[in-house]
């Protein structure tokens, strides 16, 4: 699994423009061949920073997802970051659940 995540500074007075323009992008890219999900946030510490993340399941899928138009158009938002946007892409080989939790704290008893 891919994990990207964006963070986006929204300029001053924005936030509400921004947040709908990123968000008519949830839809059509939860749709993507391999997309597992794809989420909107707005930052609890910072109101005027918006995140958004999508899961992929394989490496091909999001290279696919990149290099659409769709894509290019997160890319135009993306330059209207007050300050530059930060994109980061986790792949992940291994994910637990609450069974991991749960064998943690039996190992401290």
């Amino acid at each position: 699994m891919i994990i990207e995540q964006m963070s986006i500074a929204v300029p001053s007075g924005q936030r509400q423009h921004m947040a709908s323009a990123l968000g008519s992008f949830v839809g059509p890219t939860q749709v993507q061949p391999g997309c597992l999900s794809c989420q909107l946030y707005q930052s609890w510490s910072d109101p005027d920073e918006l995140r958004f993340e999508s899961r992929w399941l394989e490496e091909s899928d999001l290279i696919r997802y990149l290099k659409s138009s769709s894509y290019k158009q997160v890319l135009l938002l993306m330059e209207l970051s007050s300050t530059p946007p930060k994109v980061e892409f986790f792949v992940v080989v291994e994910a637990h659940g609450l069974e991991l939790v749960e064998a943690a704290r039996l190992q401290h008893e």
